[in-house]
């Protein structure tokens, strides 16, 4: 089973490398563009079966190592 484990900078935590990314794409002509975030997806291959356990431990692994809990949130999907 497959689970997709998306990690973003909690609201107000200052974020240089979407500030850079969004001043890069200005550079490049693309106007309009508001305020850039950016995170990171990481995708788990699972050797679980049942999709609530698959996801269970897919959140503990985020809480315990994938995603800094002080500064990020994550979201968990099983696909």
């Amino acid at each position: 089973m497959k689970a997709i484990v998306t990690v973003m900078l909690k609201p107000g935590v200052l974020d240089p490398q979407g500030r850079a990314i969004g001043h890069a794409l200005e550079g490049l002509g693309f106007d309009g563009v508001g305020e850039v975030r950016a995170g990171k997806i990481i995708e788990l291959d699972l050797a679980e079966t049942d999709a609530a356990a698959a996801k269970t431990a897919a959140e503990e692994m985020a809480r315990r190592l994938l995603a800094n809990t002080v500064i990020e949130s994550f979201k968990v999907e099983v696909v």
